[in-house]
């Protein structure tokens, strides 16, 4: 039975993020949601109910019995257990939203539904950007748990210091770490396969590393943290998530941040997390088309897929940048960077879409990454359109 991943009423809320992605190939914790689902339900075939744009890189559902998913929420076990009893026609519901269901995707339509449960448990809801980092050290837990039940990890080098307690550290076949300091008693910290923590690094966990990812010398890294696979990060993060392939690798300072692939930030680029009136901090927001109070007194950066920033670059609290700007013109840009940017400015003209191709294949064939016409047709259509 293949796993369809619904965007639901989300998809909107959670852009620039999802001007690329579907809501369920977002990063959290250690994993995807749709990478945790398809780990807890032991099912691998999947597909994606999400914009038309994007339905040409994300497989379309086929029409067939399916369990119909919002993916992102991290679920109890009664909810997993509920979620595998689901029989044809019936559904889960939290919050007056429908979360899981039988359906059949042939002539899709949710009248097929006969009965519905609503789910009396709290469940850690992700439903705009601030949330990934806000609740990043309960994802990180949780795959955590996920990932290591049964297995052994590599044993630490002697050369490290640690603290804390050996069974919340996993380190994956092929990664290295050497004279870093390693600390578990605020969190656990997962290294992933083939990754690398030079030497000088301080880890205070939670902390994932992601798959040939790597952690630059005398890095000073804060959690919740989540670094995808194939990144180098450098300087000073405080709970920030980057989805996977962005490089931040020099001196600098970003916190409470969200930021997406083929990312690349200028040496000692620096984000604000915090105002100077300890003022709560207001975010872009698509939907609405405005600032919104977010309630948090920290939150930093939000960034969308191949936006870069020039060397010494500084961005205000709050900075939302989309997909394909390039920020390299002197002084704070605004709160929101649109996208395309080219300079940063509010009135800056646009990138010329054949040029951000060609950035595009460049940044992508250092990883050995091709970018496929599916890819080139999605920043078409966001050229385009937003």
């Amino acid at each position: 039975m293949q796993l369809v991943f619904s965007d639901a009423q989300y998809w909107e809320d959670f852009l620039p993020l999802t001007f690329t992605r579907p809501v369920a190939a977002m990063r959290c914790g250690i994993l995807t949601f749709s990478e945790r689902w398809q780990k807890i339900l032991e099912n691998n075939e999947v597909s994606y109910f999400t914009e038309n744009y994007l339905q040409n890189k994300f497989k379309n559902p086929e029409e067939k019995e399916s369990l119909f998913l919002v993916a992102n929420f991290l679920p109890t076990e009664t909810v997993i257990r509920q979620i595998k009893e689901l029989k044809p026609g019936e559904a889960l519901v939290y919050e007056d939203e429908l979360i899981a269901a039988r359906i059949n995707m042939k002539g899709f339509s949710l009248n097929q539904i006969e009965k519905m449960t609503d789910i009396k448990e709290n469940l850690t809801f992700f439903k705009k950007p601030s949330d990934l980092f806000t609740y990043n050290h309960l994802a990180i837990d949780f795959d955590f748990n996920l990932l290591t039940a049964g297995r052994t990890s590599q044993e630490l080098s002697s050369t490290n210091g640690f603290l804390g307690d050996k069974k919340d550290l996993f380190i994956e076949e092929g990664a290295q770490i050497e004279f870093s300091t390693i600390n578990t008693k605020t969190g656990k910290i997962y290294i992933g396969k083939n990754a690398e923590v030079m030497e000088g690094c301080n880890l205070r966990g939670p902390i994932s590393l992601g798959e040939d990812s790597k952690f630059n010398l005398g890095s000073k890294i804060y959690g919740a943290t989540t670094i995808g696979p194939h990144c180098k990060v450098g300087g000073e993060v405080n709970n920030i998530i980057i989805f996977g392939y962005s490089s931040k690798g020099h001196e600098g300072f970003v916190g409470n941040s969200v930021i997406g692939e083929w990312c690349n930030f200028g040496a000692d680029t620096n984000s604000s997390n915090l105002k100077n009136n300890y003022s709560p901090v207001k975010l872009w927001n698509y939907r609405t088309k405005a600032f919104e109070d977010t309630g948090l007194q920290f939150a930093g950066l939000i960034m969308g897929d191949h936006s870069k920033t020039a060397i010494n670059t500084q961005l205000n609290t709050g900075t939302v940048v989309g997909v394909a700007s390039n920020i390299f013109k002197p002084g704070f840009p605004p709160n929101l960077v649109e996208n395309f940017s080219w300079g940063g400015g509010k009135d800056d003209e646009k990138f010329k879409l054949d040029k951000a191709y060609e950035v595009a294949e460049r940044a992508m064939g250092r990883r050995k990454v091709a970018l496929a016409d599916e890819d080139k047709a999605i920043l078409k259509h966001i050229f385009d359109t937003y």
